[in-house]
C-alpha cells in the first residue's frame, strides 16, 4: 500500500475494518442447508473465474457474473450466508486466472466490499418485503424487493470499487463510476432475474432444471467478453495512434533540442522530473500527460531566435535579450494550432513566468500562473544550471540545488521547490533509467572517408553516428565558424589571432596540437611561430624546409595533407622523432592573393582520427584566416618598421621612450636602479667628410653590432640620432655601470675598421652615464646628465690625445742619428688609450 496516496490508504483500511466488524458479527453460526451452502459457494467460485478485465480504467479491475449467485444465494439461503458465498468469489476472483498478482491488500478489500454490499443488499431486500430464508419462493412477491437489493448491489459494489480507484489515481469517484460502470447496471438486473427462476426451480426440487438458468449468465459474460475486446481493441489503436503521435513529437522535438545541447538527454530529464512533479502534486493523469508534452516542447519557440544569441557565451544586450523573451509566444502559436485532448500551450506560454511576477511575457505571479507552468520552471532551471551551456560551465549538485533554493519565492514556486528535492533522488534514478531503453537512431556513412594524402594516411573504417549528434555538430560548426570570424577582426598581432582561432577551433576540429608555419620567401624556409598543446614548446623550435616533411609538402603543393604523420615534420627540422606523442596530423595551407604564406596545422596523440569533415572545416577556416593572419604580419612588420632604426637595426628613440617609462616605474616600485649610457662616436664627422657618408653608415653598423653583442640580452641599444647611441641597463647601479662604460670603450676601440682596401681607421667612443634615481626622477633629467657627462668625456679624450701627441713630436725631434720615427694620426690617438 505504500504507492498509494494517503486518502486511499486510509479508505482501503477503514473497508477492511468495516467488513471484517460485519462478517463477524452477522456471519451465521449454523447453516440450514450445509449441502446448498457449499454448492452455492463452489459455483460463485466457479462463476467468478468467467471474468472481463475492465479496460477503461488502469487499476487493473475485473468483473465477473458471481453477483448472479449471491443473488440466489441471498433468496435461498439469506444474508448472513451470502457473505461468506460473496467472500469466496472475490477472493477467487482476485486470485485465479491473474495476469499479475495481486496484493493482499487489494484481495481484502475486494472481500470486505463485497461483504458489505451482500449485507446492504439484504437489508434492502427485507425492507421491501423480501421473503426469509426457506420460506417459499413466489414469482409474484420476490420481484420488487429483488428489484431493490439488485439495484443497491450494483450501487454499493460499484460505488466501493469507483471510490478506490479514483482515490489511487487522483480522479473524481463519480466520472470514474459515470465512465467505468454504469454500462454494467443491465448485467445485475439481468443476473437477479436469472437468480430467481433458478432460485424458484431449485425452491421446487427441479436442480437440473435451475442449472439452465446458467444460459443467460453465460450469454451476458461472451456478450461483455466480446463488447469489452472490441473496446480494447479500439483504445489499443487509439494508443498506438497516440504513441506514434508522441514520439514524432519527441522525434522533433529531440531535433530541435539537439542545436542548443551536448545531448538529448536533457529533454528527457526534463520531462521526467516534470512528470513525477505534477504525479507527486496530485495532477490528474490528463494534466500529467500535457505536462510530459509541454517539457517536450516548451523550448519551440526559440526557432524564432537567432542562433548566435542562443549561443552567446557572454551577457546579452537589451536588444538580444527582447528577442529571447518572444520565444514563449511563438512557442505557444505553434502548439495551440494542435488539438492536444489535455492544456499544452498555456504550460509553454507561462514557463518563464515567476512567482513574485517579474517573469514574461504576461507578467502572472503566484497561484495565476498555471501548476504544470511552474513545474516547468523549476525542473528546466535545475537541469540548465546541471548542464554545460555556451554562457556557463555546469553546476554542482549542492551549488544548483543552493540556488534553487535561493530562488524559491522570487522565481519559483517554494512549494514546488521543495518538493522536487525530496524527490530529487527518486527523480534522478527514473531518469537515469529511461535513458537506457531510449532510441539511438543513428546512420552509416554510405562510403567510407574519401580523405587519402600523399604521405602518411591511416584509413580510416566507416562507423556508425548518431543523427542527433549530427544536428548538434551542425550547429557548432556555424556558431565556430562565426566565433572564428569574429575573433579574426579582434587582434592585430599573429600569435594573439591564432590563439583566438585555435580556442575557437577546439570546438569543431578536435587536436591535441596546434601550429602556425610561416613561410619566407627569401629562404624557402617555414619557421613556427605559434604553437599550443602537447610538445607545443618542441613543435614552436621548427624551421622545415619547403618540400619537406608534412609541412613543406603541403608548401610546395598547396594541398591538405589528413592524418599524416607528425614525426615526419620532426624528422624535416632535424628534431628526434621516435619519442612524441603525437599521432596524426592534419595540415591546410594559407593562401591569399594566391600567395602562400604558410600552414595551419593540428596535431593529435589519437591515430587516424581526422576525416574528410575536419579537413573541410579547417580548409574553410584557413581560407578566412589566411586574409587575417596575413594583415597580422604586415601590421606586425610595419609595427617594428616603426620602432626600429632601419639603418642598424637597433630600436630607435620611439621604442626607447616606451622601454624607459616601463623600466623608471618598475624601478621607482621596486626600490631598484636604472642605469642611462649616452654615447657618441669620436670623430665621426671626419670619417663622412673624408670618406663618405656610405663608409659613416657602414662604421655606424658596426659600432652598432659591438655594442649589442656586448650587453646582456634584456638591456637595450638604442641608436638616438646621427652617431649617438643610448644603452639602458636595468637594475644596475654605479659601480656596475661605470664597468660597463669602460668595457663598451675598449670593445668599441678594438674594432679594426676598413674604410677602403688597405686604409684601416680608429674608431673610438664617448660615454657619459646617469643612475635612477640618484641623478634624477625622469628620463629628461637622465638624458641631460649623462649627455653632460659625455660631453666631458670627450673632452677629456682629446686632451689626452693631444698629450699624447705632443711627446711623441718631443720625442722625435730629439732623435737625430739613431732612426726615425714617423706616427700617422692613427697610431697618436690609439697611443693616448694605452693601445700602442
Amino acid at each position: 500500500m505504500k504507492d498509494l496516496p494517503i486518502a486511499a490508504r486510509l479508505y482501503v483500511g477503514a473497508v477492511v475494518a468495516a467488513g471484517a466488524i460485519v462478517l463477524m458479527a452477522f456471519a451465521p453460526r449454523t447453516l440450514s442447508d450445509p449441502a446448498l451452502f457449499v454448492a452455492l459457494l463452489l459455483f460463485s467460485s466457479l462463476a467468478s473465474a468467467l471474468k472481463v478485465n475492465l479496460p477503461l480504467t488502469k487499476s487493473g479491475s475485473s468483473m465477473s457474473v458471481s453477483y448472479a449467485v449471491d443473488f440466489a444465494s441471498l433468496l435461498l439461503l439469506g444474508a448472513d450466508a451470502t457473505m461468506l458465498v460473496a467472500a469466496a468469489s472475490a477472493w477467487s476472483q482476485c486470485t485465479f486466472r491473474m495476469n499479475t498478482r495481486n496484493p493482499p491488500y487489494r484481495t481484502l478489500y475486494s472481500m470486505a466490499s463485497l461483504v458489505l454490499t451482500v449485507k446492504a443488499a439484504g437489508l434492502v431486500y427485507g425492507a421491501l418485503g423480501g421473503l426469509p430464508p426457506g420460506a417459499e419462493l413466489s414469482l409474484w412477491i420476490v420481484p420488487k424487493p429483488l428489484v431493490g437489493a439488485a439495484t443497491a448491489y450494483f450501487v454499493c459494489n460499484t460505488a466501493f470499487i469507483a471510490t478506490a480507484i479514483g482515490l489511487s489515481t487522483r480522479q473524481s469517484m463519480l466520472r470514474v463510476w459515470n465512465e467505468n460502470f454504469l454500462w454494467s447496471a443491465p448485467s445485475y438486473f439481468v443476473g437477479a432475474l436469472a437468480a430467481a427462476l433458478g432460485a424458484s426451480l431449485i425452491d421446487k426440487g427441479g436442480y437440473w432444471f435451475a442449472s439452465l438458468a446458467a444460459a443467460p449468465l453465460y450469454l451476458t459474460y461472451r456478450t461483455y467478453k466480446v463488447y469489452l475486446g472490441r473496446v480494447q481493441d479500439q483504445q489499443r489503436h487509439v494508443q498506438q495512434v497516440s504513441d506514434l503521435h508522441l514520439a514524432t513529437v519527441e522525434a522533433l522535438a529531440l531535433a530541435i533540442d539537439a542545436k542548443d545541447q551536448t545531448a538529448q538527454s536533457h529533454i528527457r530529464r526534463v520531462q521526467v522530473y516534470a512528470a513525477g512533479l505534477a504525479r507527486a502534486l496530485g495532477m490528474s493523469d490528463a494534466e500529467i500527460q500535457g505536462v510530459q508534452t509541454a517539457a517536450l516542447l516548451h523550448d519551440i519557440g526559440k526557432l524564432a531566435v537567432p542562433e548566435h544569441i542562443l549561443s552567446k557565451p557572454g551577457p546579452l544586450t537589451q536588444e538580444e535579450f527582447q528577442k529571447i523573451r518572444i520565444h514563449p509566444q511563438v512557442g505557444a502559436e505553434i502548439i495551440s494550432g494542435v488539438p492536444f485532448p489535455y492544456p499544452v500551450a498555456p504550460l509553454i506560454l507561462s514557463h518563464h513566468e515567476r512567482w513574485d511576477g517579474k517573469g514574461y511575457p504576461a507578467g502572472l505571479k503566484s497561484e495565476e500562473i498555471p501548476l504544470g507552468a511552474r513545474i516547468l520552471s523549476v525542473v528546466d532551471y535545475f537541469d540548465a544550471l546541471m548542464s554545460e551551456r555556451p554562457y556557463h560551465k555546469a553546476m554542482s549538485f549542492d551549488a544548483a540545488i543552493g540556488l534553487l533554493r535561493q530562488e524559491s519565492t522570487k522565481a519559483l514556486d517554494p512549494r514546488v521547490v521543495q518538493t522536487f528535492i525530496d524527490m530529487y533522488p527518486t527523480l534522478a534514478a527514473e531518469a537515469e533509467a529511461s535513458q537506457q531503453p531510449a532510441r539511438q537512431l543513428t546512420r552509416v556513412p554510405e562510403h567510407a572517408p574519401a580523405a587519402r594524402p600523399a604521405v602518411g594516411l591511416v584509413s580510416e573504417s566507416a562507423g556508425h553516428t548518431n543523427v542527433f549528434q549530427d544536428i548538434a555538430l551542425a550547429h557548432r560548426e556555424i556558431y565556430a565558424l562565426y566565433e572564428i570570424a569574429q575573433a579574426m577582426g579582434s587582434s592585430l598581432g599573429v600569435s594573439d589571432t591564432m590563439a583566438l582561432i585555435s580556442s575557437k577551433l577546439s570546438n569543431i576540429v578536435p587536436f591535441s596540437c596546434c601550429a602556425l608555419f610561416l613561410y619566407s620567401d627569401e629562404t624557402e624556409m617555414l619557421h613556427c611561430r605559434f604553437a599550443t598543446g602537447v610538445e607545443a614548446d618542441v613543435i614552436q623550435q621548427l624551421t622545415i624546409k619547403s618540400g619537406h616533411g608534412l609541412t613543406g609538402w603541403v608548401a610546395r603543393n598547396r594541398r591538405p595533407l589528413v592524418n599524416a604523420r607528425p614525426s615526419t615534420d620532426l624528422e624535416a627540422a632535424g628534431f628526434p622523432s621516435d619519442k612524441t606523442a603525437l599521432l596524426s596530423a592534419l595540415v591546410c595551407p594559407l593562401v591569399f592573393n594566391e600567395r602562400f604564406i604558410g600552414t595551419i596545422s593540428v596535431y593529435h596523440t589519437d591515430p587516424a582520427i581526422y576525416t574528410d569533415d575536419h579537413r573541410r572545416l579547417l580548409d574553410r577556416i584557413s581560407e578566412q584566416a589566411a586574409a587575417v593572419i596575413y594583415n597580422s604580419i604586415v601590421f606586425e612588420q610595419t609595427q617594428e618598421d616603426s620602432l626600429t632604426d632601419p639603418l642598424t637595426g637597433l630600436p630607435n628613440t620611439r621604442f626607447m621612450f616606451m622601454h624607459l617609462t616601463r623600466e623608471l616605474a618598475r624601478a621607482d616600485r621596486l626600490k631598484s636602479e636604472v642605469s642611462l649610457l649616452v654615447m657618441d662616436l669620436d670623430n665621426f664627422k671626419d670619417i663622412n667628410d673624408t670618406y663618405g657618408h656610405h663608409i659613416g653608415d657602414r662604421a655606424l653598423r658596426e659600432v652598432a653590432g659591438v655594442l649589442r653583442t656586448a650587453i646582456r640580452p634584456y638591456d637595450i641599444c638604442v641608436r638616438y640620432a646621427g652617431d649617438e647611441f643610448i644603452v639602458v641597463l636595468s637594475g644596475c647601479g654605479g659601480e656596475e655601470a661605470e664597468r660597463k662604460r669602460v668595457e663598451l670603450q675598449r670593445a668599441v676601440d678594438s674594432l679594426q675598421f676598413e674604410a677602403r682596401p688597405g686604409k684601416m681607421l680608429p674608431l673610438a667612443i664617448s660615454i657619459g652615464a646617469a643612475i635612477f634615481p640618484h641623478d634624477g626622477d625622469s628620463y629628461e633629467t637622465l638624458l641631460a646628465t649623462a649627455d653632460s657627462r659625455m660631453y666631458r668625456d670627450k673632452t677629456r679624450r682629446k686632451r689626452q690625445a693631444s698629450s699624447v701627441r705632443a711627446t711623441f713630436d718631443d720625442q722625435g725631434s730629439r732623435q737625430t742619428a739613431t732612426a726615425t720615427v714617423t706616427m700617422s694620426d692613427v697610431d697618436l690617438q690609439r697611443a693616448a688609450i694605452g693601445i700602442l
